[in-house]
């Protein structure tokens, strides 16, 4: 294993343990340390995915070591930007574990070496491929957030004030966080698969192929585009909005793994 790469594992794994710990005793300076870590552990893994694009040519994604590598990366990174506005410190501990369960998993997968057909290589399908790994990463967490706005509104529902409600922030800034993960990952989404279809027609002569993955990114599209319709348009908050949330991410999860496993 390149040792940045386990450098970046042992980070992500101390941070996950430090945002738990944080979650448990609610202490600042646990969480300053555990936010710390995980900025050492993305700047190591930024310079593994660096190395890795420079010396194959294009992005690694050829795999699902290099996919789940890169997902990791991701979301630790647009969690960590999204932090400078909203600061929801609760969130780590779930975003840190994801990041942590990806790099692992990543890191007992076969990594074999893959050549590519030069085609393949080009700034092109470089912004086609990061702009839906960050599109991903950006709904990754807006399903993250939707799963705590759930448990916030279940326990003042119940009118519980216990272990989560003491914890968690108010129901509007998870709806704002989820809202604002939305409108940053529907563009990057969208210009992903229309770079995706310009790319088919360029490399194949054909722009769909009616691929179970093409129909399952395009159902994906239609899924966060009506939730973003919805809470535009209608005014869909809360709930609702998280629930569709979670559907939308359930769909990605699914096409996510059908491009190895189909």
């Amino acid at each position: 294993m390149n040792v940045f790469f386990a450098l970046t594992t042992a980070c992500y794994v101390a941070s996950s343990i430090g945002y738990q710990g944080y979650v448990l005793f609610q202490k600042r300076p646990i969480y300053k340390v555990a936010k710390i870590l995980l900025w050492v552990g993305f700047l190591c893994h930024t310079g593994v995915i660096a190395v890795q694009y420079f010396k194959a040519g294009h992005f690694p994604v050829q795999n699902l070591h290099e996919t789940l590598s890169t997902f990791g990366w991701a979301v630790v990174g647009v969690f960590l930007i999204l932090q400078l506005k909203f600061n929801l410190m609760v969130l780590g501990a779930l975003v840190a574990p994801l990041a942590t369960l990806a790099v692992v998993i990543a890191s007992i997968l076969p990594n074999p070496p893959i050549e590519i057909d030069p085609v393949f290589k080009g700034l092109w399908r470089t912004f086609h491929v990061g702009t839906l790994i960050l599109g991903n990463a950006a709904f990754a967490i807006a399903f993250l957030v939707a799963i705590l706005y759930l448990i916030q509104e279940k326990a003042i529902k119940d009118k519980k004030r216990g272990f989560f409600f003491r914890r968690l922030p108010s129901l509007q800034l998870l709806d704002s966080m989820g809202y604002s993960c939305l409108i940053a990952g529907f563009p990057m989404l969208t210009f992903g698969i229309i770079t995706g279809v310009i790319y088919a027609q360029m490399v194949t002569g054909r722009f769909w192929t009616w691929d179970q993955k093409e129909i399952l990114a395009g159902i994906t599209w239609l899924v966060y585009a009506a939730l973003l319709h919805q809470r535009l348009a209608v005014g869909w908050q809360g709930k609702r909005a998280a629930i569709m949330t979670i559907l939308g991410f359930a769909v990605l999860f699914l096409t996510f793994f059908l491009r190895f496993l189909g």
